[in-house]
């Protein structure tokens, strides 16, 4: 690329910004066209899909990239059928925009309430997996908004081959194709352009892992909506049942271990060790998940534990490795949550009705769960069709990012002449 990253990246803002004007005012049906036609293309360009992803996989395996992220780079024949029908699915979601609520009149006989708009331009970056571009797109087209893709080095062969697939898609719809642009460069400058340029983008939704996501957090001029970390604890109550606590914390933590919703530590009741916390240790350790203990827990399980350290508590391993906790109160576990955990996805085992409203209340997470594994915080399992992220954050979106996520509010007012006395 000959043209300056700068030059490129303001050039790419202002067609976005130019493009979210005609999304904004797009009919649902006109959004729908767009996907499902995408879709379409994607079904018809399965050869070039897989061609330009072996691109990137050669390049990967090149270039020493480990198993995990080459799987998460892969596009597979099973992938794009996701791909497509994660489309289908967005089109068949409800369109948020331009719901009007709470109108309501006042005493000087004006009419007020709220009207649902989309963002405006949506700014993402994210790592290894193309189906992101594709997940990331459909969102933001249904919600109205214009997307600005950023997604990583090692997979650039493959968004763009499914780039072109979303402007087939965007042209049968009569979209502009910068209603959805993926960065062509590589140069990570374009990162730096792309989270300081307020007058073009309005939100940044960063994918990634955590050193990705605290660099944009720190250099961005733009709103950022993201998590950093995922420290999701289960809490085994006195009042649990012993059956739903073991199935509820084996899922949690070995349905999978790289998700940012699987469970890092594990709470127990002291009255819970028997009945509980024994028989589930031995479940770890035959599905050879290491574990890390405390001092009660070590000195009860001294064959099957090895002791915490001060970073475990607070540790977001990905991997199978657990930290146990033994506690002797509800109050307890809440404290530790509420200090060592990231404000993810925290969940109860309860039969006590007072407790589990108590955990609903004092646990400052952006999921709490009660009878549940920590594994359903995710947006598809949450009925939002799909997820653009997940947020801890207190302010704009918090939990899974779906539709209502990638949209605001505006007052909107209706008289008849009425002018202010």
């Amino acid at each position: 690329m000959t043209e300056l990253v700068v030059d490129y990246m303001q050039r790419l803002g202002e067609s976005a910004r130019e493009a979210s004007r005609v999304l904004a005012r797009a009919s649902t049906a006109q959004k729908n066209q767009a996907l499902l036609a995408t879709a379409t293309a994607l079904d018809n360009s399965r050869a070039a899909l897989l061609a330009a992803n072996e691109l990137d996989m050669q390049a990967g395996r090149t270039n020493g990239l480990d198993e995990a992220m080459l799987d998460r780079l892969a596009l597979t024949p099973a992938r794009i059928d996701e791909m497509i029908e994660g489309l289908k699915q967005v089109a068949a979601l409800p369109d948020p925009i331009g719901e009007i609520r709470d109108m309501h009149f006042v005493p000087s006989g004006i009419q007020v309430g709220k009207m649902r708009v989309p963002l405006g331009v949506i700014g993402i970056i994210y790592e290894s997996r193309p189906n992101v571009t594709v997940e990331a797109a459909s969102l933001c087209i249904k919600s109205g908004n214009a997307t600005i893709l950023r997604g990583g080095s090692e997979a650039i062969h493959s968004n763009q081959a499914i780039a072109q697939c979303l402007n087939e898609g965007l042209a049968v719809a009569g979209f502009p194709a910068s209603a959805v642009q993926v960065v062509e460069t590589t140069d990570r400058a374009a990162v730096g352009e792309l989270i300081t340029m307020p007058k073009y983008v309005d939100v940044i939704v960063p994918r990634g892992g955590k050193g990705l996501i605290e660099r944009i957090s720190r250099d961005a001029k733009v709103p950022v909506i993201k998590h950093l970390d995922g420290v999701c604890h289960v809490y085994v109550d006195q009042a649990a049942d012993a059956e739903k606590a073991i199935r509820i914390a084996d899922n949690s933590k070995t349905q999978r271990y790289a998700p940012c919703n699987a469970m890092e530590t594990l709470l127990v009741h002291e009255s819970q060790v028997d009945a509980v916390l024994r028989p589930l240790l031995d479940i770890y350790q035959t599905k050879q998940v290491e574990l890390r203990g405390c001092e009660k827990t070590c000195a009860l399980f001294a064959d099957q534990v090895k002791a915490v350290t001060a970073d475990d508590w607070a540790a977001e391993y990905n991997a199978p490795i657990l930290a146990v906790r033994i506690v002797s109160s509800l109050d307890e576990a809440i404290e530790h949550i509420n200090t060592y955990g990231s404000q993810h996805t925290d969940s109860i085992v309860t039969e006590n009705f007072t407790d589990a409203r108590r955990f609903l209340t004092e646990v400052d997470s952006s999921s709490v769960m009660i009878n549940a594994s920590t594994r359903f915080a995710d947006g598809f399992e949450y009925g939002l069709g799909a997820e653009i992220g997940i947020s801890t954050d207190k302010l704009h979106a918090r939990g899974p990012v779906g539709l209502l996520g990638l949209t605001s509010e505006k007052y909107v007012v209706f008289g008849d002449g009425h002018v202010r006395g």
